[in-house]
């Protein structure tokens, strides 16, 4: 995953200025280790930082046409570029680059090219025959990228928001699916698939269709010329993507490179949930396993970076954010530049624990679609920021533009949870590989209930950060809460801490505004804790606050301690 900064329109073009754009670039290079790039014309800087995953020798950015009229800067991977060279066979290719080919499309088709990569990107153009440029993101916005405006009249798209905050008087998440074009000088959504609407699908549930569709997703994300694994907590979506892989890396060209067994990554507290069904789903499939432990006062040392890196002060998405923070570490020391993971599955099929209580098929296809437009905002940037953080790219087959218009087009009714007809959270995902002859995964993983990654990595872990918050932020601290964070109030005290640090490294008002806000309950929206009236009692994003769900809810825990302490015997 790389890292991309374009300022565009600037007043001064001064060494200074030059200096400073690459002062500025550098805050990625976290992001793209492996070289950096820099291209100047007039009054426009479009500058790179390269994490080399497809043709590390000669894929060096900015890209480039024939003539170098046309300059692109890109974040990402397109897997349709073999299949997209072949409709440019007039042009000529300076790379093995799969970014190479938007230079081109943009040459053969203008603007309106973008429908047409197949993968995940953020990339700004620049036309220097008229000076004009576009930006666009991904359909999900699996890569992320910000848009800002400085005092000069300058506009300004970077990978992460340190790279354009203190320059910028005003910035915003670029919205997913969209594209920027200098001649309107406004946003316009390119991606509009039939789910967007929200209107109510009514297609019929195919097991086989599904199936193929994410094999399908998971074979093209092996594209790479370097290292790679799965991370695998060994819950339903990461196991699915492992065994996919596995089943066919054998075919692969990855293969050839790099052997054809597989490497699987796993991280959590010593005796936590997904370490032990991670490391069964590991020698089932038999691939090579590597699991990193850490203690929760190691996550605890590390929340100011992970804050940092991240850019948000979302309860959630810090809690998970950060095993899988330092996990990317230990993966990168291993020599491993690429990693598929399971993000998306839940938005999709409506897998959090909270979609049990939806009252019909309208409502959950409304929160799934809701889920998915806000994927780039919680598990897309953590995902992203928080592998990137060490040079590490995130792949997630899951959010496969294909593959979600299937999932997304059959009837809902197939997705309600139904203990009645045997039918748990994601049941039409678990049933579709649900293979009695060449069985995919043990029925005890294909059907373990879900477990969010916060929670899984062991429970003491989301209980830890409440203890140190408790410690760091007083009872008047919160009290007076809503007069030092009118916006997006914090209400518990572990969100007042998350908040503070955020503020030290993101002080504008443009800032906080990034970061979504509003009550949940295991990782529901608002919206969705009307559901049942008993959890707008006991708002926390852990999929342990299901009450009367989750297998180990808060209720449940909580009985376990009286007892512990009318006993007189320690918790375990």
């Amino acid at each position: 995953m790389c890292g991309i900064l374009a300022v565009l329109g600037v007043t001064e073009n001064s060494q200074a200025r030059r200096s400073r754009i690459i002062e500025l670039s550098r805050r990625l290079r976290h992001r793209g280790p492996d070289w950096s790039g820099l291209h100047y014309h007039q009054d426009c800087y479009l500058a790179h930082q390269r994490l080399a995953i497809v043709d590390p020798t000669s894929g060096d950015q900015p890209l480039y046409n024939e003539d170098k009229t046309v300059v692109v800067t890109v974040n990402g991977e397109i897997y349709n570029h073999k299949e997209l060279r072949k409709k440019l066979q007039s042009h000529q290719f300076r790379t093995g680059s799969d970014c190479e080919v938007i230079a081109h499309l943009y040459e053969e088709y203008g603007e309106d090219f973008v429908d047409m990569l197949d993968g995940m990107f953020s990339f700004v153009l620049l036309d220097t025959r008229d000076n004009s440029f576009i930006a666009a993101r991904d359909a999900i916005g699996i890569t992320p990228l910000y848009i800002g405006w400085g005092l000069d009249g300058s506009i300004w798209f970077a990978s992460e928001m340190k790279a354009l905050s203190d320059d910028c008087e005003r910035f915003l998440s670029f919205l997913p699916g969209h594209i920027y074009s200098s001649k309107s000088g406004a946003l316009r959504r390119w991606y509009n698939p039939p789910w967007y609407s929200e209107q109510i699908p009514s297609a019929p549930y195919e097991p086989l269709v599904l199936r193929k569709a994410f094999e399908k997703a998971v074979v093209k994300r092996l594209m790479t010329d370097v290292p790679f694994g799965v991370l695998l907590s060994g819950g339903l979506d990461s196991s699915l993507v492992a065994s996919v892989a596995s089943r066919y890396m054998i075919d692969s060209e990855a293969a050839c490179q790099w052997g054809s067994q597989l490497h699987t990554f796993c991280i959590g507290l010593k005796g936590s949930p997904d370490l032990r069904a991670a490391r069964e789903v590991a020698d089932y499939l038999r691939t090579r396993h590597h699991e990193f432990h850490f203690t929760v006062q190691e996550g605890i040392d590390a929340l100011e970076e992970v804050i940092y890196h991240i850019e948000t002060y979302d309860v959630t998405t810090i809690r998970a954010s950060t095993p899988m923070f330092l996990m990317s570490r230990k993966i990168k020391s291993l020599g491993v530049k690429m990693v598929l993971s399971g993000e998306g599955s839940d938005e999709i099929f409506g897998g959090y624990l909270y979609f049990h209580k939806a009252p019909n098929k309208e409502e959950l296809h409304k929160e799934t679609c809701a889920k998915i437009k806000a994927l780039h905002l919680y598990d897309c940037l953590r995902a992203n920021k928080a592998t990137s953080a060490w040079g590490v790219e995130a792949r997630v087959p899951f959010l496969d533009k294909e593959f979600i218009n299937i999932a997304m087009g059959i009837d809902p009714e197939w997705k309600m949870v139904r203990p009645d007809l045997g039918r748990i959270e994601k049941w039409i995902l678990r049933n579709a590989f649900d293979d009695e002859q060449h069985p995919y995964l043990p029925k005890h993983i294909l059907y373990r209930q879900k477990e969010q990654f916060s929670d899984g990595v062991g429970y003491s872990w989301i209980d830890g950060l409440k203890d140190h918050a408790n410690q760091q932020v007083t009872d008047a601290m919160l009290a007076n809460a809503s007069f030092v964070y009118p916006e997006n109030t914090p209400t518990t005290k572990e969100g007042y801490h998350y908040r503070t640090i955020f503020e030290r490294f993101f002080p504008k008002n443009a800032a906080r505004s990034t970061v979504p806000g509003g009550p949940s309950v295991a990782c529901s929206t608002a919206k969705a804790v009307e559901w049942d009236a008993a959890w707008s009692k006991n708002l926390d994003p852990s999929g342990r606050a299901a009450l009367g769900v989750h297998v180990a809810s808060y209720e449940e825990t909580k009985a376990v301690a009286d007892a512990s302490a009318i006993n007189g015997t320690p918790e375990k």
